[in-house]
């Protein structure tokens, strides 16, 4: 059995930043970090746009009350406002730390680091890397971990959370390569295993990201919180999804309809195509729904809008969005100097995941904690975002939240032993399901099931929803999840076999799912990115709070949390 002081599950953003504090807090510290990519393929190095913070490089008026109610009034009032406050009061702290480690931000014609405007910001406020931000940081986070001798077990697929009375105890993992099961255990385990964008069909997220660790922490009795907000990210390529950041917005660039108008004029005058990402997707899909949108031929009535930078010039585009330019022209045939981009809205973040408080310690519900089990970044819910995430704040919850949650299992270490695990017994059941996987004898290829279950979620819990779609969806992926047992693998050796883990990803995936949709049909009024087209309004009074979905075989059942309101009180939310 491997045996370290604690086990981070997931090398990314978060993942990394939690190693590093550790590594200094605890310089003797026996520390492993698991993914099931190379972390520096984590989805993390994907984040374009940057990372917010009240630096006041360039606008002295800037503040971290401002940043907290912009990100507050953003969330539509669902975020924690404790957590809120530590977001933006410790900002600028972990940003120029992070210079300090050797981030390249882009700069200042006087050597200070930049900041942009971004979408729901009342301040230019985000620091950013030309438009590479995640690139940028989570390469030198992870270079950084490597002078500390910390244990990185690459391409090693976790299979279960080992959870025994309320306490986090280690977990099984099986490695890519051989097929080689392992038990770990340690006296703490973090998951920073990231989102679950590959639950629907068109998605801005890597293929990795399928929702594991959340998956995990259902199965051990862990609820997930407000799981029905999924945030679609306005400007997808069209067809391929991927992102166009919004950071090409924050540089000035225009939304325009199949009549060549700057539509978001009509929904949100003030801030125009920097309105947060919830109200411009919702624009974006409403023009295309009522006949505005644009075809490949040139003619109306298509699926996609037009993003248009022609009017920034070839030497602005080139210098501060240079990698949104190359894949418009990688994958779309687009040449973003000349012509603009086809765009339409793409599932990008999760609002909702894993409840932690704000030291990252799991909740075992609306009261208690899960002993030595903590989380953060995406696969978390502290809840910094509510039901809307500001562009910018992700970054820094992986890098702020990372840090705390580093800093409180640090801590905790002198308190904590290491566990008594049966390791014979998670060993018998792990190799059990995977020969019981390869023994399946059925008719149903992943890939079909994949992409009928992707379609059901996007087609019923899309930007707009009612119960009756949503229940049709469900029937639907009830029925798609009796067809596991059918799914047959055509490679039944243990030499990289992804089919093992295309198939295991799957039902984490129908996990995942089945909450979203449970938890949005339970929230019968609209707010932020979850828009009820039977309950168009915001309803504090029965909905300003948290949703807890508990998993079993006996179905999904849903709780509720108290949100904190210490800051701010909830009000209409207009831009």
């Amino acid at each position: 059995m491997l045996e370290h002081d604690v086990v981070i599950v997931g090398g990314g953003l978060a993942g990394c930043r939690a190693a590093l504090e550790l590594c200094r807090q605890v310089p003797e510290i026996n520390l492993a970090l698991v993914a099931k990519t190379h972390p520096i393929r984590s989805h993390s190095v994907a984040a374009q746009g940057g990372i917010a913070a009240t630096l006041k490089n360039v606008d002295d008026q800037d503040s971290w009350e401002a940043h907290a109610f912009d990100t507050v009034k953003g969330s539509d009032y669902l975020a924690d406002q404790d957590a809120v406050a530590l977001l933006a009061q410790e900002a600028p702290e972990v940003v120029i730390d992070l210079e300090h480690l050797g981030v390249l931000f882009s700069r200042l014609p006087d050597g200070r680091i930049a900041q942009r405007a971004f979408g729901g910001h009342s301040h230019n406020r985000t620091c950013y890397a030309a438009d590479k931000t995640g690139h940028a940081i989570l390469h030198e986070l992870y270079n950084n971990l490597g002078r500390y001798g910390v244990t990185i077990y690459e391409e090693w697929y976790v299979l279960r959370l080992i959870v025994e009375d309320q306490e986090a105890k280690g977990i099984v993992m099986y490695h890519l390569l051989d097929g080689a099961v392992q038990v770990l255990r340690a006296k703490a385990v973090m998951f920073a295993t990231g989102g679950y964008g590959r639950t629907f069909n068109t998605t801005s997220n890597d293929f990795a990201s399928t929702g594991d660790g959340l998956a995990m922490a259902a199965q051990a009795g862990i609820p997930l919180e407000d799981m029905e907000f999924v945030q679609f990210h306005p400007t997808g390529l069209y067809p391929a999804g991927v992102l166009i950041s919004e950071a090409v917005r924050g540089e000035g660039a225009y939304l325009i309809n199949s009549e060549g108008e700057r539509f978001m004029s009509t929904y949100a005058p003030s801030r125009m195509e920097l309105a947060p990402r919830d109200i411009t997707s919702r624009a974006i899909a409403t023009e295309i729904r009522q006949g505005r949108g644009i075809r490949l031929d040139g003619r109306v009535g298509g699926p996609f809008v037009y993003l248009d930078l022609r009017h920034m010039g070839e030497a602005k585009i080139m210098s501060r969005v240079p990698f949104c330019w190359e894949e418009a022209h990688r994958l779309a045939g687009v040449d973003a100097v000349h012509e603009p981009i086809p765009v339409r809205p793409t599932v990008h973040y999760s609002m909702g995941g894993i409840p932690v408080n704000t030291d990252g310690q799991v909740r075992s519900g609306s009261e208690g904690l899960i002993a030595g089990f903590f989380a953060a970044g995406e696969c978390a819910c502290v809840s910094v975002h509510g039901a809307n995430r500001l562009g910018s704040n992700s970054l820094l919850e992986c890098v702020v939240y990372g840090r705390r949650t580093g800093a409180a299992i640090a801590q905790l270490l002198p308190a904590r032993k290491l566990p008594a695990i049966n390791e014979a017994q998670y060993l018998q059941e792990a190799h059990q399901m995977l020969q019981e996987l390869l023994d399946q004898e059925g008719d149903r290829r992943i890939h079909t099931v994949r992409q009928q279950f992707q379609d059901t979620l996007t087609e019923h819990c899309g930007v707009f929803r009612t119960q009756a779609l949503m229940e049709q969806g469900l029937a639907q992926i009830h029925q798609l999840r009796q067809e596991l047992t059918q799914i047959r693998l055509d490679d039944k050796g243990k030499l990289w076999n992804t089919e093992i883990t295309e198939a295991l990803e799957l039902r984490s995936l129908m996990t995942v799912g089945e909450v979203i949709l449970t938890g949005a049909l339970h929230r019968r009024e609209s707010r932020g990115a979850h828009s009820r087209e039977d309950y168009p309004q915001r309803d504090d009074s029965q909905f300003l709070k948290h949703t807890l979905a508990y998993v079993s075989a006996a179905g999904i059942d849903v709780q509720y949390l108290a949100v904190n309101l210490s800051l701010f009180e909830p009000q209409e939310r207009k831009y």
